[in-house]
């Protein structure tokens, strides 16, 4: 069977695109493609590590520390904001597609939801970028951080390890800090950053969702306890990370549970 027509080449190829809007525009003809029944499961004879995604040559990767302050009332720290998630977008594009391409003996419909993760995620970075070129920006133009990449590499060796930590804890990281961004926004009368952000918002709950079913499935089948293997690893791959506030109303949507969120408050605000 051509490459072409394999849903596993296709999907690196996507991931190995450096320049944003034809990756944005290469993973929406993945996605119409799987939908269509164009691409097949067959399996890869290797699967390569990828320390590095295609990314453009900018924005340069520096220190988190050394990102610009991000002012919500200042127009020009809005555009810090924006550009500090339209990364984060940028990146979680990357990671959707890096689920797909690593894992390649899951059922079929966790490519369709890893499929539909990475076409929102690149809904969601269109909308910033935009956002950006309207007020005399590009995605590039500031530093930015490699944290969630660095993740990816981490958990790149299984696919448990990896709905663990990067949609239940980095991206759930969205959902507790989003709602008090958008308060904020508020007195600037910024209507279109604050409904781009709800949207993102809403969204990424599914995905943290998707994550969550995936990591429960992946636990029964290993005979593992799912809330205490999840501290686990945060404690062996994350040790030292600091968590919380946690947003919990939108986490138990996401698929958390009551039991669970109280054990990670006793652990993280204690």
């Amino acid at each position: 069977m051509s490459e072409e027509n394999k849903l596993f080449s296709q999907t690196l190829a996507c991931l190995e695109i450096k320049q944003p809007v034809q990756k944005v525009n290469a993973v929406y003809d993945l996605q119409n493609r799987w939908s269509r029944g164009e691409l097949s499961l067959e399996k890869l004879s290797e699967v390569l590590s990828l320390p590095v995604p295609g990314r453009p040559d900018k924005p340069e990767l520096v220190d988190p520390k050394n990102v610009p302050k991000r002012n919500f009332i200042n127009p020009q720290g809005r555009l810090s904001l924006v550009h500090a998630i339209a990364h984060i977008e940028f990146n979680a594009i990357n990671l959707a597609l890096d689920a797909v391409y690593r894992f390649q003996h899951m059922p079929e419909q966790y490519y369709t939801d890893w499929i539909r993760v990475a076409a929102e995620e690149a809904d969601h970075f269109t909308m910033l970028s935009d956002y950006l070129a309207e007020h005399g920006v590009s995605y590039g133009d500031m530093p930015a951080h490699n944290g969630l990449w660095e993740m990816a590499v981490k958990t790149d060796q299984d696919v448990l390890i990896r709905m663990a930590l990067v949609p239940r804890v980095l991206e759930a990281r969205g959902l507790d800090v989003t709602p008090t961004m958008i308060e904020k926004l508020q007195p600037t009368g910024d209507t279109q950053l604050i409904a781009a952000l709800k949207k993102i918002f809403d969204e990424e709950i599914g995905h943290v969702k998707i994550g969550t079913h995936w990591y429960k499935v992946l636990c029964e089948e290993r005979g593992l306890e799912p809330e205490q293997t999840f501290l686990v690893l945060i404690d062996k791959y994350m040790s030292g990370a600091k968590f919380g506030p946690f947003e919990t109303e939108a986490r138990l949507e996401a698929g958390f549970t009551a039991e669970e969120m109280q054990r990670l408050l006793n652990l993280y605000t204690s």
